[in-house]
């Protein structure tokens, strides 16, 4: 299967920079994986909700430019459904099961995803309640793929 993740922004941590890469890496036995970063605007502290909507209307577009017509969208969202890794690895277990060849996760930048991207997404996945920094979320998101590929395929990983 191939998987690629479509990121508004860079990671700037080298430490979370160091993890995704490791995941990339175990993720490399698994599924075809490709990250695709796409700039994020800058937006000034309190700038009111029409700049808001200006920032995630502008990252939607760079965003909506790597969709694929013939992928399974799924996009990171706090008002998406909730899974247990066990639900989640299900998920892509029967995506495989029913053809689908390609997922794109996407995950949007610090104000998150304008209603365009939700609207192109076939899923929308939260991963809590509570509010992540989207760099980091790109590297919880990496290991739940992983992990879900260590659950279908009976592998032992921590729990």
């Amino acid at each position: 299967m191939k998987i690629t993740v479509i990121a508004v922004g860079r990671i700037k941590e080298r430490f979370l920079r160091d993890a995704a890469a490791e995941y990339e890496k175990r993720l490399g036995r698994y599924c075809s994986l490709k990250i695709i970063q796409v700039e994020d605007e800058r937006t000034p502290d309190r700038a009111g909700t029409a700049l808001d909507e200006a920032v995630r209307a502008k990252e939607a577009e760079r965003i909506l430019r790597h969709v694929r017509a013939d992928a399974y969208v799924a996009a990171l969202d706090m008002r998406g459904r909730e899974f247990t890794s066990e639900e989640f690895a299900e998920q892509i277990g029967q995506l495989a099961t029913q053809g689908t060849s390609h997922i794109q996760f996407v995950i949007g930048g610090s104000l998150g995803l304008h209603e365009e991207v939700r609207k192109k997404a076939d899923l929308t996945v939260s991963f809590s309640k509570m509010t992540f920094p989207h760099q980091l979320m790109r590297v919880i998101l990496l290991e739940q793929i992983y992990r879900a590929y260590r659950i279908l395929n009976g592998e032992p990983y921590h729990k």
